[in-house]
């Protein structure tokens, strides 16, 4: 009998440990539980699974009316257009005009999060984020709010499990980071267009390339080598559909870039459009690039300080691979500090998320805005303060102001449920997004509750729900 009893206690606490595993992997790798999802029996060969095959939602049609980047550069020649011809009639902008480019932005953000609300394969939308940070684009700074969607589906969602270098390339020549850089107004001094124009260097993308996307500042190099990557990105820039076939909107312009050999971190390149995906080639493949992408990638998804055996061993895969992201994305998985308990705050965006998904807005409600609840909560979509993006540890999101407008929005997005429509009560939406990570003193406290709504806020203001 006690034989038989323990054997029942075991097999008991295994169905207890992988339904925490299961959670832990919905949560940490991904952007939360959703009602009714069925926890894996093995969560890490499910998280991996995420990794094979295309991206699931360019596969899909969430996307498929969407502008392509070529067409965001058609909208703001447009609105340029017509901004000019009412201001010449004296008809009031305000009221009468709303840019093509901001319609097109919304509409890229609504399915983008529509998307991110309802996918089943959230880790590898986590991925798709992170490498959206990892290159930001603001959409406040040089009219990019049509191009910011349009890169994400056409330079990053592609090879968010491919190969880094052609992320890379498809991303720096991507309109929405030549626009945000200012590339398009880079000219070679020498060149013809700078000789007749008098007009100069931009070394923006040089710089930012090097810093923040591929070699990191440990590389040690010089601004020598920044400006010799400027000068080789010259060119680069971008064209309205009647100028260019490229359905990015991008184009190369020999007569703007910069003749003659430049030389980077040691490496001479004797110019043209060849030059650029050379640099940028050799720049991806550096060792501290590995470095510096490996360490993101810990910082993102494991800890604020993650172990620097935990960075060398991704670094290490990244080195072995030439730059395989689906190799070092499973390695995240299998790295033991991966399945710890939650320690990392969720940034707005993210908690935003997985609130949504947690309780989808019951039938007949409004639909969420998301642009300005981002906003509201400090973290606006597509709109980074700097080139660096969004911080990624607690100390830059959980101040007290900051928890607080979330607590705030929690209750009003809370409101919603107040009536149990279609019979959710709020322990239903605790099982289903937290499970057995629901801590017993958060449990008490709903019960306790005065109402559905102060019980749903409870639930998501608590630890465990901030945490992922």
């Amino acid at each position: 009998m006690l034989r038989f009893a323990t054997r029942k206690y075991n097999c008991l606490g295994y169905v207890i440990h992988m339904n925490r595993m299961a959670a832990l992997a919905e949560i940490r790798f991904g952007l939360g539980l959703t009602p009714g999802q069925p926890g894996e029996t093995d969560p890490k060969s499910a998280l991996k699974a995420q990794l094979q095959g295309s991206d699931p939602a360019l596969a899909s049609n969430t996307f498929a009316n969407l502008p392509r980047g070529v067409d965001g550069i058609d909208a703001l020649r447009d609105d340029a257009v017509t901004r000019k011809a009412m201001l010449a009639s004296g008809t009031p902008l305000k009221g009468n005009f709303k840019p093509k480019s901001r319609q097109m932005f919304e509409a890229d953000v609504a399915a983008q999060m529509g998307w991110a609300t309802t996918t089943t394969a959230s880790f590898r939308e986590r991925l798709v984020w992170f490498w959206t940070n990892h290159f930001t684009v603001s959409i406040y700074q040089n009219q990019t709010a049509a191009l910011v969607g349009p890169m994400i589906r056409e330079a990053i969602r592609p090879y968010v499990t491919g190969n880094f270098t052609d992320m890379v390339l498809a991303v720096e020549r991507h309109p929405a980071m030549l626009r945000y850089l200012a590339n398009d107004a880079s000219f070679g001094p020498n060149s013809r267009a700078g000789l007749r124009t008098h007009r100069g260097l931009n070394e923006n993308l040089g710089r930012e390339c090097m810093e923040l996307h591929t070699v990191g500042l440990k590389a040690g190099y010089s601004q020598a080598d920044v400006t010799s990557m400027a000068n080789i990105l010259t060119g680069w820039s971008t064209a309205p559909s009647s100028q260019t076939g490229d359905p990015t909107g991008f184009i190369y312009r020999p007569f703007a870039h910069e003749p003659g050999a430049q030389t980077v971190m040691g490496q001479t390149y004797t110019g043209g459009e060849e030059a650029g995906i050379a640099a940028l080639t050799y720049l991806s493949k550096y060792p501290t690039t590995y470095d510096l992408i490996a360490g993101k990638l810990a910082t993102h998804f494991i800890s604020d300080n993650p172990a620097p055996l935990d960075i060398a061993h991704l670094a290490g895969i990244l080195r072995e691979t030439g730059g395989d992201l689906g190799a070092v994305s499973a390695a995240l998985v299998d790295l033991p500090a991966a399945w710890q308990p939650l320690t990392k705050l969720k940034t707005p965006l993210e908690y935003i998320v997985s609130t949504i998904r947690a309780a989808p807005p019951p039938p007949k409600q409004p639909p969420v805005n998301y642009v300005g609840v981002a906003a509201q909560l400090g973290q606006p979509i597509w709109g980074a303060p700097l080139p660096n993006g969004w911080p990624d540890v607690a100390a830059n999101w959980d101040g007290s102001d900051a928890l607080l407008a979330r607590i705030n929005w929690a209750f009003g997005y809370s409101g919603r449920f107040e009536a149990g429509a279609d019979g959710v009560q709020p322990a239903d939406i605790a099982a289903s997004s937290l499970g057995p990570l629901l801590k017993p003193a958060t449990n008490n406290a709903m019960a306790l509750a005065g109402s559905r709504r102060e019980a749903v806020t409870l639930l998501f203001a608590s630890p465990e729900f901030q945490r992922r």
